[in-house]
């Protein structure tokens, strides 16, 4: 297929109205004349941007289990979750899987079930979609199966996450556990219980990150730390070849990490709520600091297409740059260097969007193909 957009505010370096055609999967040319037997639309009063590159999005856990308890097949959820992908504007998806030692939503059968579904989609899904393990540490039985993923090309995107202290703790604190209790399908003595078996094996931990960080270094998967907790955690994963911070807890840690000129994650749902709600640091005073170089939608999706634009109107960061959060930043920390920004040669993942008190999405492209449509008057 080949597009021939018109009269659209394009984002290359800066905002500028030119005209941007595109054959295949890749942008062809920006400005000259419309080619023969090119789907013509009409971007007269829009933004054309780069497409959003979400490194970490987990909302489609909701999708396969919108109520505790209450579950939907995988394919099902996952079709859906593509489809609200696309209508935010989001063409690279690297979809949060949390692999723990937890049974339910987050447990082996899920991962695997998840894992071969991607697989086994992907073809007919309409954003680039990949597989982000989010290995809980404490999960040292998995060990030897998530190294065969990662030897086999199955894992796109691997995250050292460590919530199992903090689940210890709540689980023997009556009352604070409730809805990780839902999620497994255990009552809370067995979840107390098993809870307390895994943090026993604590001394087994180090040695297991450090088999599966060489694994996925050999491997040439990106890895990211999830919620370091300290600078000398972040130095503790850097010596690992962990190259990405994900939502560090406190601006120490993210400044440990700009120092070494890593790429820090944060989510868009901070900065649209103007705030954390864990009480971790404010997203858009992290930009503004330039300790946040991306932005993921967490657990939010429609937040990553309106956070630039809050960032934007707020001072906070020039909009070009605040874009880049959301498209080029992330692509470079996934080695994704074919996207994330619009030029000759670089693949066609496209946004139009309505400028507004709350941006729209009228048709999101993914390597040359429009695979949303909001609004039919755009089409020539």
């Amino acid at each position: 297929m080949k597009l021939h957009i018109t009269g659209g505010k394009v984002l290359t370096a800066e905002l500028a109205t030119v005209d941007l055609t595109t054959e295949g999967a890749t942008i062809a040319a920006l400005g000259g004349p419309a080619p023969d037997h090119a789907l013509h639309l009409d971007a007269t009063g829009l933004l054309v941007l780069p497409g959003i590159v979400d490194i970490h999005g987990d909302a489609f856990e909701r999708h396969i289990m919108p109520r505790p308890g209450v579950s939907f097949e995988i394919e099902i959820a996952l079709r859906d979750a593509d489809k609200a992908m696309l209508a935010c504007g989001i063409t690279t998806a690297c979809h949060g899987v949390t692999w723990s030692w937890e049974p339910g939503l987050r447990g082996a059968g899920n991962a695997r079930a998840l894992v071969s579904t991607l697989e086994r989609l992907r073809p007919a899904l309409g954003a680039d979609t990949r597989f982000h393990l989010r290995h809980e540490i404490f999960n040292l039985d998995a060990e030897a199966e998530v190294i065969e993923w990662l030897a086999a090309g199955r894992i796109g995107v691997l995250a050292f996450n460590d919530h199992t202290p903090g689940i210890f703790k709540a689980a023997v604190r009556p009352g604070k556990i409730a809805k990780m209790v839902e999620r497994t399908g255990l009552s809370e003595a067995a979840f107390i219980a098993l809870a307390g078996e895994v943090f026993g094996r604590e001394a087994e931990v180090p040695a297991s990150v450090v088999r599966i960080a060489a694994a996925a270094r050999a491997a040439g998967v990106p890895m990211l730390s999830h919620d370091d907790m300290s600078p000398q955690m972040r130095r503790d994963y850097r010596a690992l070849g962990v190259g990405v911070a994900e939502f560090p807890l406190d601006v120490e840690t993210a400044r440990e990490a700009s120092g070494a000129g890593e790429a820090i994650v944060f989510g868009a749902p901070n900065v649209v709520r103007g705030g954390s709600h864990l009480g971790c640091p404010g997203a858009e005073e992290m930009v503004r600091a330039g300790l946040c170089t991306i932005l993921a939608s967490d657990y939010y999706y429609p937040a990553l297409t309106l956070a630039p634009f809050i960032l934007a109107r707020n001072g906070s960061a020039a909009f070009a740059d605040a874009w880049r959060l959301v498209s080029r930043a992330p692509a470079a920390a996934l080695g994704l260097d074919d996207r994330g920004e619009i030029a000759p040669g670089r693949r066609a993942d496209l946004v139009l969007i309505e400028e507004g008190p709350q941006p729209r999405v009228v048709a999101t492209i993914v390597g040359g193909k429009l695979v949303h449509l909001a609004d039919q008057r755009i089409l020539g």
